[in-house]
């Protein structure tokens, strides 16, 4: 349906008729106006003038007005010199904040297309790592390479370029399981570890310790690992795959960077002494095993083993902090906090003026409240979404995030568009 038809329900009404309360669709392409969005509700009488200066029929929707419009007017008013310089001065004002949205969408586009390339890089790294894991009994030495490869690559691309591009796609692919988790826990970490000013050495080795965490799984009946409701006995066999990965990279030798095999036995020992194997407490647990443990816990609270158990990043830190903090080291989780930010990417959120959206990169330490936030527009394809970067004084002015939204409460159709086959990003916009 093209922009200047009504949709359904919808009134064309005159410019004029315009007021405060008016729910309005403008008739342009969203790079003709200065508005944020081409629907809204009317709030102000600025607003109103603004419309009025555009000198374009628009459509009323109104059930979603407040207040009928404006009569419509009969005959053209007189007329008036002092209407006609303020209507002037707008529209001057419109074509400089017209510029102000091109210069915006060149940096939306540069950003979608900095996202292309670095979940192209991603997807390269889930290729390599899944056949280093199927190639780990019969190569162990030429597997563990490679996963230094990919840690090694990882952690410099960190370190240099710190303020953009780190995307971390989650993707829980049947055939990728095992390894998109290892990958994401991977990335995860790096990101704490980076907050921590670990060198590019040591960022390196948290990398290939968190990519090997989990390797005992591959002793574990896969009946086991993918029931999330697993009985007494169940949830034995599986904690045994803390000590049967660790003896696994022990028997590997010197393939193994030293400090990696202790990842795997501790990433479930808790802070509080009340974790796996070894009842462990506080820094009994290697700084690496507790970087790990937590990065481990945030993706399987966002990615469950029950997709419909999922919950969101914000929520997953929520219940990190708040339910579950004893069991982390206090001061890394809180680095881990500050790394994501309080609306972390992958994050629905409403906004203010009632659209919804995805956060898709961390707020600025200036401004943590104003993420980056990819809009749901069902009339827009999602390749040309509106990313608002709420941080932007003209930005701040009309919109903020309202609240952070459940998964379970939206429907599929903007699931699909804000989250495409469930994935869930962490794109890390500023250190």
């Amino acid at each position: 349906m093209s922009a200047s038809q009504p949709k359904p329900g919808e009134l064309p009404i005159q410019a004029a008729q315009v007021r405060v309360g008016v729910h309005v669709r403008l008739p342009l392409s969203w790079m003709d106006h200065s508005f944020l969005s081409n629907s809204f509700l009317v709030s102000s009488e600025e607003q109103v003038r603004e419309i009025q200066a555009l000198g374009v029929e628009v459509f009323c929707d109104p059930k979603r007005s407040k207040v009928p419009p404006l009569p419509p007017q009969r005959e053209a008013p007189p007329p008036d010199p002092a209407r006609e310089q303020e209507l002037m001065l707008l529209r001057q004002r419109q074509e400089a904040q017209r510029q102000a949205k091109a210069a915006r969408a060149q940096a939306m586009a540069a950003m979608r297309a900095k996202l292309d390339v670095v979940q192209k890089q991603y997807m390269s790294a889930t290729e390599q790592t899944a056949g280093a894991f199927k190639q780990m009994g019969a190569r162990p030495a030429a597997s563990v390479q490679v996963m230094g490869e990919v840690a090694g690559e990882s952690a410099r691309s960190l370190l240099a370029d710190p303020d953009s591009a780190i995307i971390l796609i989650a993707d829980k692919a049947k055939s990728h399981g095992e390894v998109m988790h290892a990958l994401s826990v991977m990335t995860l970490s790096l990101l704490l570890a980076k907050q921590l000013q670990m060198s590019e050495a040591q960022l390196k080795l948290v990398g290939v310790a968190a990519l090997l965490h989990d390797i005992g799984h591959s002793a574990i009946n896969p009946s086991i690992l993918r029931n999330p409701a697993r009985n007494r006995f169940e949830e034995k066999v599986f904690q045994t795959h803390c000590r049967l990965g660790y003896e696994q990279l022990l028997a590997l030798g010197d393939v193994v960077p030293p400090g990696v095999a202790e990842v795997a036995l501790h990433h479930h020992e808790g802070d509080d002494g009340y974790g796996y194997p070894g009842g462990l407490r506080g820094h009994q647990v290697p700084l690496m095993a507790r970087i790990v443990a937590i990065a481990n816990r945030f993706d399987n609270l966002a990615n469950p083993i029950d997709q419909r158990q999922a919950v969101s990043p914000f929520e997953a830190l929520g219940l990190m902090w708040g339910r579950e903090k004893a069991a982390f080291d206090e001061l890394l989780l809180q680095a881990f906090i500050r790394t994501m930010g309080i609306y972390p990417p992958g994050t629905l959120v409403l906004l203010s003026d009632g659209r919804t959206g995805v956060v898709v990169a961390t707020a600025p330490p200036s401004a943590r409240l104003c993420p980056q936030v990819l809009v749901y527009d069902p009339d827009t394809p999602r390749r040309e979404a509106l990313i608002l970067n709420l941080a932007e004084p003209e930005v701040a002015q009309q919109l903020k995030v309202s609240k952070a939204l459940r998964m379970q409460e939206r429907s599929e159709d903007e699931l699909d568009y804000l989250l495409p086959r469930r994935n869930l990003s962490w794109y890390r916009g500023n250190a």
